[in-house]
């Protein structure tokens, strides 16, 4: 694989950091500013309503210039907004650095799976998309609880330090090693929102919205599910969430490794072994090792979706795909924030804290039944489109004859 792949995986690892690191040092920060936890937590909403806003927004300003020069710009927003919130004077000014670095997220995510897939044969795109997103998975598994001991170690700020310097890391290498490919002559802002004119871009949205959402559901509860069902510590949480950041690892891999071979296919089994994953926990939340074993499974076949749902997007607005690419991103943290909402629903309802799980089931089988759909208008889409055999004229006898 190019090593460009490499420099997306690093500024990914960093995004991933950042995004995720906020839920470990909540406490600290929170006491720093003397402002309450449910306050502080605008820091995430805050970041999840960036990443939905700004990757549209972002994107379409990015028509203009080269793919490369736009990627190295969304690094440099990544590097001021994380020294803004490492450096705050006030809550303020760092729910407003937590924004700018947000910004950057689904528009590198989305710009940057158009790089990848483009570095490489199309029969390796998914395997390539999937490289990127691995940094990603990795910073669960490192950079988020390193920064998460880190921040309560030494301070949250050093933790916000050290993202920024990921940043620039990240930015060298973007500069370094990313090709410049150039602005395709086809690529505007009309050619762009002419994309959405598909209703398979729309279906792969919706499908990515209830597909992850549904492990969004389960996972943003998990502390108190983890220690008030299955009976863990407090502090075997970070490990149990290390867990889940080796299976989202396994997973994303595997998940772009058999798209490349058969897309839908690799679709219909992790979206249908999710849900069944999801429902099973309900009961296997009640066993702590059944629960870390379950929680593991659920990583692996929500991020097994991650590169198929993001490769269809990228055939479905072929002619134009950036923006349609950056807006799944953004579909991403939607789903996100609505499988959280969902399932505070279900517990503030008295239903207990295994109930998000079966939430997150019913998210996940509804995206199931989108990929059938797609996947029969898609064939019904091939079929009329291909070309009909002109039937060859028989000779009569009579002419035979002659």
């Amino acid at each position: 694989m190019p090593l460009a792949l490499l420099a997306l995986a690093i500024g990914a690892f960093g995004i991933g950091t950042t995004e995720f690191v906020i839920m470990g040092v909540l406490p600290q920060v929170a006491g720093d500013f003397g402002v309450s936890i449910p306050t502080a937590g605008w820091l995430v909403t805050g970041y999840a309503l960036g990443v939905v806003f700004g990757a549209p927004l972002l994107t379409v300003l990015g028509t203009k210039v080269s793919r490369k020069k736009m990627l190295m710009f969304l690094m440099g927003l990544f590097i001021l907004g994380n020294a803004l919130s490492a450096f705050a004077p006030s809550f303020g000014v760092m729910l407003i650095g937590r924004v700018v670095a947000s910004l950057a997220h689904g528009a590198f995510f989305g710009i940057g799976s158009v790089v990848a897939a483009d570095l490489v044969a199309p029969e390796r795109k998914a395997s390539a998309i999937s490289l990127m997103f691995m940094g990603l998975t990795v910073a669960t598994i490192v950079g988020v609880p390193g920064g998460t001991y880190i921040g309560q170690a030494l301070g949250w700020r050093i933790t916000f330090t050290l993202v920024a310097a990921l940043g620039i890391i990240g930015l060298l290498g973007v500069a370094k090693l990313v090709p410049e490919q150039g602005r395709p002559e086809t690529e505007n802002v009309r050619t762009e929102f002419a994309a959405f004119k598909n209703v398979q871009v729309w279906l792969a949205m919706a499908m990515t919205v209830l597909g992850y959402g549904g492990v969004f559901a389960a996972i943003t509860y998990i502390t108190p599910m983890m220690t008030e069902v299955a009976g863990y510590s407090e502090a075997a949480v970070t490990w149990l969430l290390v867990l889940f950041g080796i299976g989202m690892f396994l997973g994303n891999l595997l998940g772009g490794k058999f798209a490349d071979r058969a897309l839908m296919p690799m679709l219909f089994v992790s979206l249908g072994a999710l849900s069944l994953a999801l429902l099973v926990f309900t009961a296997t939340a009640h066993n702590k090792a059944l629960a870390a074993i379950t929680l593991t499974l659920i990583g692996a076949l929500g991020f097994a979706t991650v590169p198929p749902l993001q490769k269809w997007v990228l055939d479905q607005a072929s002619a134009a795909p950036t923006l349609a690419s950056a807006a799944n991103i953004g579909a991403f943290n939607l789903g996100n924030a609505l499988a959280a909402w969902l399932g505070g629903i279900v517990i503030a309802g008295g239903l207990g804290y295994t109930s998000p799980n079966w939430v997150g089931a019913l998210l996940s089988g509804t995206a199931l039944l989108l990929a059938f759909l797609a996947a029969y208008l898609d064939k019904r889409t091939r079929t009329a489109q291909a070309p009909t055999a002109v039937p060859t004229a028989v000779p009569s006898p009579a002419t035979a004859a002659r």
